[in-house]
């Protein structure tokens, strides 16, 4: 039986990168997505019996442990969570200007949906009885954005998310430690992807201006091999560690 993966958002963008290596590497993937079941990508994903779609959203509680147990009944364990489904403000607005609409969007899929999410895969993993020693049991990866970090003050809603999401990767990371289970958090820059589509051109000035050293845009691929690195289980004395995936965007320069 291969090694079970839930991932969030895991149909398109950075989500679907990951979905594709994770099944390169091996194991069987649940996604969680809100549009109806893509026909086409499963066929074009050409996995038989290691593919399963879950319509829903990471937002709405009520779908976590649906999503959670229909991988459960298919392959009986739980390996891997990737939380990586996220969104950004749909109009970008000034600190001042923006609206609580906007705001409860965000953190509601970005940070609040994937807490929760953690903390029912994480009742889960353990309610299967797994034992642990030299390898963890179950492994959460968080794909979380250089905004934990870096301010754009016409992106508050999305930046606090992100922070949130970079705290809650600690907490998890402390708390599920003596349960067998190592917590992570990836950490994107400018990654080519329909979010960020609508502002190639800013990035493009910008990479082009040395934005980070390594001078090109981010792929989802990129992200796809560090959370596969981490998935690996070759890290099991670690856990809580951010993984930044920005073409070293993060290092301060002088």
């Amino acid at each position: 039986m291969p090694a079970v993966a839930l991932v969030t958002g895991g149909s398109r963008g950075i989500g679907l990168g990951i979905t594709r290596r994770l099944l390169a590497d091996g194991f069987a993937v649940s996604i969680l997505a809100t549009r109806e079941e893509p026909s086409e990508l499963l066929e074009s994903l050409d996995a038989p019996g290691r593919v399963r779609y879950v319509r829903g959203s990471v937002a709405d509680l009520e779908d976590h442990a649906r999503f959670v147990d229909d991988a459960v009944e298919a392959w009986g364990r739980l390996d891997l969570l990737v939380n990586n489904a996220g969104v950004a403000p749909s109009v970008r607005a000034d600190l001042l200007e923006a609206g609580p609409e906007s705001f409860d969007r965000v953190l509601g899929i970005n940070l609040r949906g994937p807490y929760f999410l953690t903390q029912t895969f994480a009742h889960r993993v353990i309610s299967l009885g797994s034992s642990f020693a030299e390898r963890p049991r179950a492994t959460v990866i968080n794909v979380s954005s250089i905004s934990a970090t870096t301010v754009s003050t016409n992106r508050g809603d999305y930046c606090i998310s992100k922070a949130g999401v970079a705290m809650a990767t600690q907490l998890f990371a402390v708390r599920l430690a003596p349960e067998g289970i190592v917590v992570y958090e990836v950490r994107p820059g400018v990654i080519a992807t329909d979010m960020t589509a609508g502002v190639t051109e800013k990035y493009d000035a910008l990479i082009a201006e040395g934005l980070a050293p390594i001078n090109r845009w981010g792929r989802p691929s990129d992200v796809a091999g560090a959370v596969s690195m981490l998935a690996s289980g070759q890290t099991p004395y670690s856990t809580g560690e951010v993984f930044h995936v920005d073409g070293g965007m993060h290092i301060p320069v002088l």
